[in-house]
């Protein structure tokens, strides 16, 4: 699906997803990512659903923004309580969906200036 975003305080919009990639500021990705309004780690490592542990969103956790976003693929899937339980006590929101719905989600939130990254599962 091609996205369009007029709007927004950051630099760094997804502009477009499909099936195992995303695009952001026009340019593709294929592998799992973190994205900001400021920018974008490629670097992200979890390559499955099940590689997702806590030791994945450390930096998210470290400087964390107001909300995160995980998208899971095409399909909603929740991970381990210990992640959900690690953004809780930290009062960090944490929203969980599948990936097109994430895609749009962090575009709307962060069009209204809200600091947000989504951890973005490219499967």
């Amino acid at each position: 699906m091609k996205m369009t975003q007029d709007f927004g305080s950051g630099s760094y919009l997804i502009t477009g997803y499909g099936a195992g990639m995303v695009r952001i500021n026009e340019t593709r990705h294929t592998t799992s990512l973190i994205v900001t309004p400021e920018g974008v780690d490629t670097g992200w490592p979890p390559e499955r659903f099940d590689d997702l542990d806590l030791a994945c969103f450390r930096s998210l956790l470290e400087d964390p923004p107001e909300i995160v976003i995980l998208g899971t693929g095409a399909t909603l899937r929740f991970p381990p309580r210990d992640i959900l339980a690690a953004f809780r006590s930290r009062s960090i929101g944490f929203e969980v969906m599948d990936t097109g719905a994430a895609c749009r989600t962090y575009n709307i939130v962060m069009a209204e200036g809200r600091p947000v990254a989504a951890a973005l599962l490219m499967i």
